[in-house]
């Protein structure tokens, strides 16, 4: 049984002939030894077990420090992923409308100049239009002239015939 501060305090030695009797202080020396060596190497065990707990909460500090940083990266790059998506998205937004706007305008000036060049083919069918219809009438007057008549009336000359003749 190890001995407590008080029992030390308290103890009494019997008094002998010259004093304390020797070897009861002696055998309470060796007590207080045995004790003392026990605490020792329990302080020395403890002690130990401290140095490696602490350094084991060291260890995970700095894991949880490590882990807490790569959250905070993580947590960054995914707000700058965001944030770029985002700029991304706007930016083909905006390329997009302006193709849309480009293409509703080309589309809008294609239509334009198809209704002008039709508007264009119309005065000009309506030009050949009166053209042809004047030609067909001048033809049909010089089909309606007496010349026809007058044509079909006529009968060449016999002299004429025989010049023709010679000549071939």
């Amino acid at each position: 049984m190890a001995l407590s501060p008080l029992d030390i305090h308290n103890k009494e030695f019997s008094r002998g002939f010259r004093g304390y009797d020797e070897d009861e202080v002696n055998e309470f020396l060796e007590q207080i030894m045995k004790d003392y060596e026990n605490v020792l190497e329990e302080n020395k065990a403890l002690k130990s077990s401290l140095k490696d707990s602490k350094e084991q909460v060291s260890h995970y500090n700095t894991i949880e420090g490590t882990l807490q940083k790569s959250i905070l990266i993580a947590q960054e790059a995914a707000e700058d992923v965001r944030r770029n998506s985002i700029q991304e998205s706007k930016l083909i937004v905006k390329e997009a409308e302006k193709n849309a706007d480009r293409i509703v305008n080309e589309a809008l000036s294609r239509a334009r100049k198809i209704a002008i060049d039709i508007e264009d083919l119309k005065k000009q069918s309506k030009v050949f239009r009166n053209r042809f219809r004047m030609l067909i009438e001048a033809q049909l007057d010089m089909i309606k002239m007496d010349d026809w008549d007058k044509l079909m009336d006529y009968e060449p000359e016999s002299e004429l015939l025989e010049i023709a003749a010679d000549r071939e």
